[in-house]
């Protein structure tokens, strides 16, 4: 196995070179087409310059055990995952580190249904790319065909038209709006004008061309895109939104070019969804308890599953859920798609702004307001069970949820430390009623070490 490369049930990721190259993607096609039904495989990339060399390799992998490739080219995740239904697909295969540096790619699987595997069926995918390949069936090569001129069309014409369905479209083409958005070089620009258009914005496009080139670090936290601001305000925008380079999260800032970040994304789109559509809301472990606070705002069921869009697509299909996503900014509608979407939540933001005939910042300020502060240290896997332990004395009468490493809830706030899937970290979050509060069980945390 090459040292660095991570595998999970989710995928892989790695530095391109050193631990990702053409043998490991071919590897990791054929493990996924030694495990999907009988069926074509849709394969797209994030536009990373990398993307389409691997994804020949991946394909090359899939062809050679006997599966016909639907090449979609650079497309956005979501988009992918709606590519695989509309294309009836047996699966699909997204060349993407999402939010990684760019030294890093990695491969995202998907199941016939669009959404992310399952964890199980991820982990059948990983045991077989563990166990090597085995040779190749030479003799029934897949066929390859490109689908990459309808995918994007179909996707945004589907969120258009629910925007419609539901009664705001009209609101959002009469207030048309300006939006500034930034994809930093990623899939989701050219998409993200569209869908603008459709509704009837008026967009301010900075880095949407699909180049892969970004550039700023790519993901969207404030210090990657602190500039954005100032456009925003330039530009007399009433919104302000960053896409990370798979186009899956979504980051916000108001009228006034501050920065609302990623996890008042999926507060705001449930507070508008659920007064619209009451039902159960589901979020991971690590997402804001601002979400559990508009859920009972509207009479509605609350979950919380483990992270990862996977995990979160589970418990909204357990549980009903109109509305479901993590605090990176990922929204889901399950009308639309199980995978973390953008372009929902961008239709849902500024169908809350025209029917609310409102101004982001108030928006905002509507909410209930916490201080979530997120921290990471490298991981040694070996004293993860022993700092768990520490930590959970050092916050005695906590809850403790073990479902994705461990999360304590007190009385006015919760830490949790879990694995990264993606990089060899553990993750530290905290959230309390004030960030000094939230900075203080962080170092408690890190103390245990």
């Amino acid at each position: 196995m090459t040292e660095n490369l991570i595998v999970s049930v989710s995928g892989i990721r790695g530095i391109v070179g050193p631990a990702l190259g053409p043998l490991e993607a071919m590897q990791f096609g054929a493990a996924l087409a030694d495990t999907l039904p009988d069926g074509p495989v849709v394969v797209g990339t994030d536009g990373r310059p990398s993307g389409s060399w691997l994804s020949q390799a991946a394909q090359a992998g899939l062809r050679a055990r006997g599966r016909d490739v639907l090449d979609i080219g650079v497309a956005a995740t979501p988009i992918a995952g709606s590519a695989i239904r509309r294309l009836s697909a047996a699966g699909g295969l997204h060349i993407t580190a999402s939010h990684n540096p760019a030294p890093y790619n990695g491969m995202k699987l998907f199941g016939g249904d669009g959404r992310v595997l399952t964890a199980s069926a991820g982990e059948r995918v990983r045991a077989r790319f563990e166990a090597g390949m085995s040779r190749p069936v030479v003799h029934n090569l897949g066929g390859l065909r490109s689908e990459a001129r309808d995918v994007a069309s179909w996707h945004i014409a589907d969120v258009a038209a629910l925007a419609s369905a539901d009664g705001y479209a009209d609101s959002i083409r009469s207030m048309s709006p300006r939006v500034l958005v930034d994809a930093n070089g990623g899939a989701g620009g050219p998409a993200a004008l569209r869908l603008l258009q459709a509704l009837g914005a008026v967009a301010v496009a900075v880095h949407c061309e699909a180049d892969g080139i970004f550039r700023h670090s790519p993901e969207p936290t404030l210090e990657n895109v602190a500039g954005v601001g100032q456009l925003v305000v330039d530009h007399g925008c009433q919104l302000g939104a960053v896409l990370d380079p798979d186009s899956d999260r979504l980051a916000l800032f108001d009228e006034k070019g501050l920065y609302i970040g990623e996890e008042f994304t999926l507060a705001l789109a449930a507070d508008f969804m659920l007064e619209r559509r009451p039902g159960p809301l589901v979020v991971n472990l690590s997402t804001s308890r601002m979400n559990e606070d508009v859920a009972h705002r509207h009479g509605c069921a609350f979950f919380r599953s483990a992270v990862g869009e996977a995990n979160v697509a589970d418990a909204m299909l357990a549980h009903g859920a109109v509305l479901g996503g993590e605090g990176n900014g990922g929204v889901m509608d399950p009308r639309i798609g199980l995978v973390r979407d953008p372009f929902v939540g961008l239709a849902l933001l500024l169908g809350l702004l025209a029917q609310r005939q409102t101004i982001l910042s108030a928006a905002v300020a509507s909410l209930p307001h916490y201080s979530i502060v997120k921290d990471k240290i490298p991981l040694d896997r070996n004293a993860m069970p022993l700092f768990l332990k520490r930590l959970e004395s050092a916050f005695p009468g906590w809850t403790a949820d073990r479902r994705d490493g461990l999360r304590l809830d007190g009385p006015t706030g919760w830490i949790q430390v879990r694995a990264s899937n993606t990089e060899p970290i553990a993750r530290i979050i905290a959230e309390a009623p004030d960030e000094a509060t939230a900075h203080s069980w962080i170092l408690q945390a890190r103390s245990e070490l």
